[in-house]
């Protein structure tokens, strides 16, 4: 039976302020409060809300045979809480029927696994518990961000135990094959990938309200009917997208919604599915490996990493932010953790693009690449001053690393130690639980004993010498 797992991405990014020269060393805070708090309202009100209020009536209607898949990085997470509570609230409701399946992805939305390592990770599994932690459960399918993957990635991925990746079907990693079928990754067979349909998603999150578009209008018939239509025994068509195409990209006055209510039904005549990642990675067997030696991505024609590291200016900056990386994993003090998490996020690389694609890009602040290479290299300029004051800057790399050794070693045997006297104090509980038993028991034994009469001493008998001597004294 052929199945449709589609999933949107959930993402905001933290606006930067202007940030001159002379602020270095001087203002901390780097980021412009209004702009972050209005693009996270305006994002709410016209997409997320009534792009997951149309989820939920999907599921409702359906009687639970819709199903979705979402990831939300920790960075949006943030804001949505501070800023647009009522869009959590109804993940919350969607989370409840069931039929959404929450995904890892990093908790920056950053290109750590392109850099580093241990950062990767870090904030991965960081994302992770924070699902978890909001949701229930532990996510079991990562996607990176933008998609990002090669075999490397993919390793790392594994080897933090999830069971499937998402990522992109580009046509110069497949060639000849198709992207509806299940793949795993080259370096660890266990890791299974969903490739995704660029053509059948864009259709939907970029053509949608294009009255150009030859296919324009879409209804909802036809689009399954295009699913229907290919070979039978590709099995699983994976629809991959943004939440905010629903809305903004593709505004609420095309219909947008309406075409994705439509959507279970006519697949339901034509008994095509839905089924969440897992379930996918679960039911479906992998046909064969997918060989990645370079990073692909979902975004432009290239399909790589370029928009982020394409020119000289946004390689340096990203070589200039992960010199400090190993720096801020020992670090503790939370605003830099913070500072680390916004300085991240890929869209800081992506304003400094000097490529041109067929897709907008709206620079903010920035009048140009330049400018937003300038900006962005006086923060980090302040931000690394800060870094090396904690961890002064003629410290190496081999040393820091044999440091981070020494303290994670510390903090294994400390973990021990408090497991023995954790151990130690059960044992010590139960000894006296067991004592006080005892003495319970041998005080109600005592209770429960019958007294004892106290023993009547003998009437002492008299003597005859004693009654001979009293007669004599009568008479």
């Amino acid at each position: 039976m052929r199945t449709i797992c589609l999933y949107f991405e959930i993402h905001q990014i933290i606006h930067l302020k202007r940030y001159r020269f002379f602020d270095i060393g001087v203002d901390h805070y780097y980021y412009d409060d209004y702009a972050n708090e209005t693009s996270i309202n305006e994002v709410a009100e016209r997409s997320y809300i009534p792009a997951l209020n149309t989820l939920i009536e999907m599921v409702k209607n359906s009687g639970g045979a819709f199903k979705v898949a979402l990831s939300i990085s920790g960075v949006a997470l943030e804001q949505l809480e501070i800023h647009a509570p009522a869009v959590i609230d109804l993940l919350h409701q969607l989370n409840d029927t069931g039929c959404c399946e929450f995904l890892a992805e990093p908790y920056s939305h950053g290109l750590s696994s392109l850099a580093n390592e241990d950062c990767f990770k870090e904030e991965v599994m960081r994302q992770s518990a924070k699902m978890k932690q909001m949701f229930g459960k532990a996510p079991k399918v990562f996607r990176n961000s933008s998609l990002i993957y090669n075999d490397e990635i993919g390793a790392m991925v594994a080897g933090l135990g999830f069971k499937g990746m998402l990522t992109e079907g580009a046509k110069h990693v497949l060639g000849w094959k198709s992207p509806h079928y299940v793949y795993h990754c080259s370096m660890n067979p266990n890791l299974k990938l969903l490739l995704r349909d660029f053509k059948l998603s864009d259709d939907i999150s970029l053509r949608f309200s294009n009255s150009e578009w030859n296919e324009y209008p879409l209804f909802a018939d036809k689009y399954i009917n295009w699913i229907d239509a290919l070979p039978q025994e590709e099995q699983v068509i994976n629809i991959f997208m943004e939440l905010c195409a629903l809305g903004m990209d593709q505004p609420l006055s095309s219909n947008i919604l309406e075409f994705l209510k439509a959507l279970p039904n006519c697949a339901k005549e034509k008994g095509i599915t839905f089924s969440t990642p897992t379930e996918v990675v679960t039911k479906l067997k992998s046909v064969s490996q997918l060989d990645v030696p370079y990073p692909m991505s979902w975004v432009d024609e290239e399909r790589d990493t370029s928009c982020w590291l394409g020119n000289v200016m946004q390689r340096e900056a990203f070589n200039k932010l992960y010199s400090v990386a190993e720096r801020v994993h020992l670090c503790d003090d939370r605003r830099i953790k913070q500072d680390w998490d916004y300085l991240q996020a890929s869209n800081n690389f992506r304003f400094m693009t000097t490529k041109r694609s067929g897709v907008g890009l709206n620079r903010g602040i920035y009048e140009s690449p330049f400018d937003a290479f300038t900006n962005y290299m006086n923060i980090l300029g302040d931000f690394i001053k800060r870094v090396d004051s904690l961890y002064p800057v003629d410290i190496d790399n081999e040393e820091l690393n044999a440091l981070l050794t020494t303290i994670k070693n510390q903090g294994y045997e400390i973990e021990e130690l408090h497991k023995e006297l954790e151990k130690a104090q059960a044992r010590l509980e139960k000894e006296k639980v067991a004592e006080k038993r005892k003495e319970a028991k041998a005080a109600k034994a005592i209770a429960e004993k019958p007294a004892k009469a106290p023993a009547k001493k003998p009437a002492a008998a008299k003597k005859p010498a004693a009654r001979k001597t009293a007669k004599k004294v009568a008479e």
